[in-house]
């Protein structure tokens, strides 16, 4: 049987409020140990994602001072999302094709309504505990014998 992104997904979503500095998201990351935080309006209505990677980029290796730079100007947008009952592949898929590394997950692909966080940990997570290596071992001798 197939399985849904939502039996993967991590369900631990924080979000942050656009006006905030990337020095507040650093310390809400490392706080509730997440890797991104989803960017909502005054609004709470989800407008984007800031991940680590968008920090060591735009501020980190640029030495500006953290509490000076707004989250509005270093968030990835527009945010990817998938519906939660899309499979495992449909949103490996969608991750690789949009270039992302997380995926807003949501019920009826209503972006107001956010559910969790894909990210391409939790898919090698999902590989490690699914995947017989040694299955994968024997195809690949099997198929070099043939070439």
């Amino acid at each position: 049987m197939t399985q849904s992104i939502a039996e993967i997904m991590t369900e631990k979503l924080e979000t942050i409020v656009i006006t905030g500095s990337a020095q507040d998201a650093a310390k809400k990351m490392s706080d509730k140990d997440v890797s991104s935080l989803v960017v909502t309006d005054n609004n709470n209505k989800p407008v984007g994602i800031i991940t680590e990677r968008d920090l060591v980029r735009k501020v980190s290796v640029k030495d500006v001072n953290s509490s000076n730079v707004l989250i509005k100007d270093i968030l990835s947008s527009p945010l990817v999302t998938i519906d939660s009952k899309l499979t495992i592949e449909g949103a490996a898929d969608t991750m690789v094709n949009n270039k992302v590394r997380h995926l807003l997950v949501v019920d009826n692909n209503n972006i107001n309504r956010p559910v969790g966080v894909i990210t391409a940990t939790d898919f090698a997570s999902y590989l490690k505990e699914n995947i017989d290596m040694d299955e994968v071992n024997a195809r690949i001798l099997e198929s070099l014998k043939e070439q």
